[in-house]
């Protein structure tokens, strides 16, 4: 098992900045605004031959009784739980604070090795801004700075000093990523969390709790998955503070990295465009896709049909794609779900065998001849795989550059029908010229 390390302190230390220095990645959101991390971020690092687990957490208030501050401290004693070594980051400008004891209290009492990393000691004199936190209790004080990389090594070594070097981890090399999108409050980290059967993420009653896209190992029936719960994403026009801007492109960008997509629609709310404007983007990326029309239960049959007849009229081009009616909240409909992701995923990475597509194109061409465009009719010859995830299938003929659109969606059917590709977008892309085949036909 590779060794978790979670990073804690009060709001804006830096601590998605070291995040990001350790798993060499820009994953998690970084802006000089406190409290912009809520749900606890994990990522992949490795120093030297040794691979670990790094925990970015939100900004610790030990103190706060209720609201979404509360949930975030939950989330990071969660963490903190779950760790085999806590990085406590404190900024060496600001110097020591009565919020930093505050932490430093409750680290105390764990049963957890604690390092102290001061942070933002660019430029300064290690022993001097060292010399505030040795009141913490905690151990020597470590000066680094996430920013530029300084001393970050050498905390991390110390850190991981008393883990052997793990086993080869192959999870992510045989595991399928999933992302879960749609509009904000639709229920996504209450999807994630019942999966997991534990509160991963925070599932708060309010519009956008979700800010960072969460990636989260699972195991199902056997079969490896990542799953990354991503923020809600709100209207253009709606979207205001800068964070905002970020946490959709950090969705945008788990869309493209996915594997499967699973579409959440809120069956208690009207299916808005906003809804067809994510499902777009997904075709558009590509991605295998199933959609999960959540909070079905406590609807009346009436409410049901007439949301089914919405869903069907403003979602009519993810014909391709499975529906579930479920409840997050209650596990209905989420084994069935499953079973459909899965179907997805081996419909965008299957193999197509040429003879048996170019069987497929010629039984669709004599059912059904391309119409003329000008005097020559497009003549479709042969069809082999151009790649997967999606499928791509690249028909050679004479001509075809002009096969009309309504044909093009034609093929498409056919060759879903013949393959079985559900839950899985298909391209087609048409090539004129020679046959390269030919040649060795004569032969």
């Amino acid at each position: 098992m590779k060794p978790t390390i979670v990073l804690v302190g009060r709001p804006n230390v830096g601590k998605s900045t070291l995040f990001n220095r350790l798993t060499k990645s820009r994953d998690a959101i970084v802006a000089d605004i406190p409290g912009l991390t809520r749900d606890r971020h994990y990522g992949h690092g490795k120093m030297g031959k040794k691979p670990f687990l790094v925990v970015d957490t939100g900004g610790f208030e030990p103190l706060v009784k209720d609201g979404i501050l509360h949930e975030m401290a939950r989330q990071t004693e969660q963490a903190i739980a779950e760790a085999d070594a806590v990085i406590f980051v404190v900024d060496g400008r600001t110097g020591l604070t009565p919020h930093d004891k505050e932490i430093a209290n409750k680290l105390r009492r764990i049963d957890r090795p604690v390092f102290v990393a001061v942070n933002k000691a660019e430029g300064l004199n290690s022993g001097m801004v060292e010399a505030d936190f040795h009141e913490l209790g905690l151990g020597e004080p470590n000066a680094i700075s996430s920013a530029h990389g300084e001393g970050v090594r050498g905390l991390v070594e110390l850190a991981l000093e008393s883990f052997p070097e793990p086993e080869d981890d192959e999870w992510h090399s045989a595991s399928v990523r999933v992302a879960i999108v749609g509009r904000p409050n639709v229920g996504k980290s209450t999807l994630v969390n019942t999966l997991l059967g534990e509160e991963r993420v925070i599932a708060f009653d309010a519009p956008g709790t979700t800010r960072d896209s969460i990636e989260i190992d699972f195991e199902r029936g056997g079969k490896k998955y990542v799953l990354v719960d991503t923020a809600g994403m709100r209207k253009r026009g709606k979207v205001f503070e800068a964070i905002e801007k970020f946490s959709v492109v950090k969705t945008l960008q788990s869309i493209e990295d996915a594997n499967v997509v699973i579409l959440m629609v809120d069956a208690q709310a009207d299916v808005s465009d906003q809804d067809a404007h994510i499902a777009d983007f997904i075709l558009q990326s590509g991605r295998a896709l199933v959609v999960a029309v959540n909070k079905w239960d406590g609807l009346d049959s009436y409410v049901r049909e007439q949301t089914r007849q919405t869903l069907q009229r403003k979602l009519k081009f993810l014909d391709f794609a499975k529906f579930h009616f479920i409840s997050a909240r209650d596990n209905v409909g989420l084994g069935n779900m499953f079973k459909s992701v899965d179907a997805a995923y081996a419909a965008a990475m299957t193999k197509l065998s040429t003879p048996r597509l170019t069987r497929v194109l010629a039984d669709a061409v004599t059912k059904q001849a391309p119409a003329k465009n000008g005097l020559f009719r497009p003549k479709p010859r042969y069809a082999h795989q151009g790649g997967s995830n999606p499928p791509i299938i690249v028909v050679h003929g004479s001509a075809v550059e002009a096969i009309s659109d309504s044909y093009k969606r034609y093929l498409e059917h056919t060759f879903r029908e013949a393959f079985h590709l559900q839950g899985t977008p298909l391209r087609i892309q048409f090539v004129s010229g020679k046959n390269p085949f030919a040649d060795k036909e004569r032969r």
